[in-house]
């Protein structure tokens, strides 16, 4: 890797933004680019270093999105089809739009920064969410204090509040007006429910305090600060997962999949029958109109291959 692309996933990795790493690992003549090519593609698409031109980049920007959003492990992607080399099973193939062919492997590797998760209060239960919580792969925090100003509160952040009593109100106000994905309290049912009224007393509707989680953890029977930790831990990662299925939809039933394409085309969006990129409608450059039908392209390669055979693409995405 170059110092350039060093230097910028060190800082990537610093300031907690996600971003691929995309490698070249294996090239059919022809190709631009070679073995030991690579980029860092963002979350916004922001594509830094090289792995190939306009034939493979729009899929390569696309698939690194893709992976930051649904949080997938690191696979191979193949551009183009091989008489001479196998295909995986955990493969993603896609077709080159080069009219010159040649096929490219790219390793592609996410690197997402640890969720946080931010224990406020100092109490045997936070001690054993310290120590547990690193290991399933959170970054853990801490505070003893009611100031939440001093965090950096986002989507992916969950919070344990265990103060005792001492500033749960203003610390669970605070977190409940923030973008947190979870908020718990530890307590009882009658703490909980003091908490609550106190929190509508203060102006929070009743969607912001549904997202309080008190008593919090999963109901395993926990008895010891350890155990509540455990149970604690075990609703986390079940909130983490479900968060990441619901954006994944690929896994959604088909009905749901129909919905979500209408929506795409509704939002000014089409699908370029060549390589499956989404492609904006009004900042389109490459169109072409078939039977009366217009379709839309990332690409003049993608647009002259469609042109060339558009049956060929239409029954592949008709399968």
């Amino acid at each position: 890797m170059t110092d350039t692309l060093l230097e910028l996933a060190y800082n990537l990795a610093k300031a907690a933004e996600p971003f691929v790493l995309a490698t070249v690992v294996w090239c059919e003549r022809p190709t631009s680019a070679k073995p030991g090519a690579r980029a860092i593609i963002q979350a916004d698409g922001t594509i830094t270093g090289w792995i190939g031109g306009s034939c493979a980049q729009p899929v390569v920007i696309r698939e690194a999105q893709r992976i930051l959003r649904e949080g997938d492990d690191a696979y191979l992607l193949r551009l183009g089809t091989s008489e001479t080399a196998l295909e995986r099973d955990d493969m993603r193939v896609f077709p080159m739009s080069c009219a010159s062919g040649g096929v490219l492997d790219i390793f592609m590797e996410p690197h997402v920064p640890l969720p946080q998760l931010a224990l406020i209060g100092d109490s045997p239960v936070i001690d054993a969410l310290k120590s547990l919580a690193e290991v399933v792969g959170f970054r853990v925090t801490q505070l003893t204090s009611p100031d939440l100003s001093q965090l950096s509160i986002d989507e992916h952040t969950s919070i344990v509040v265990a103060t005792h009593g001492y500033y749960d109100e203003d610390v669970l106000e605070q977190a409940l007006r923030s973008p947190a994905a979870y908020v718990g309290m530890v307590g009882s049912r009658k703490r909980a429910a003091a908490c609550r009224d106190y929190l509508r007393s203060s102006g929070l509707s009743e969607q912001q305090i549904a997202r309080l989680r008190a008593p919090v953890g999963l109901d395993i029977g926990a008895v010891t600060p350890a155990e509540i930790a455990a149970s604690i831990l075990a609703e986390l990662i079940q909130a983490r997962r479900q968060a990441q299925h619901d954006s994944i939809t690929q896994a959604l039933p088909p009905e749901e999949q129909a919905q979500n394409a209408q929506a795409e085309q509704d939002s000014n969006t089409a699908l370029d029958p060549v390589c499956g990129m989404m492609v904006e409608i009004a900042t389109a450059r490459h169109h072409s109109v078939l039977d009366g039908q217009d379709f839309y392209f990332c690409c003049p390669a993608c647009k002259r291959l469609f042109e060339r055979n558009p049956q060929e693409y239409l029954v592949k995405n008709e399968r």
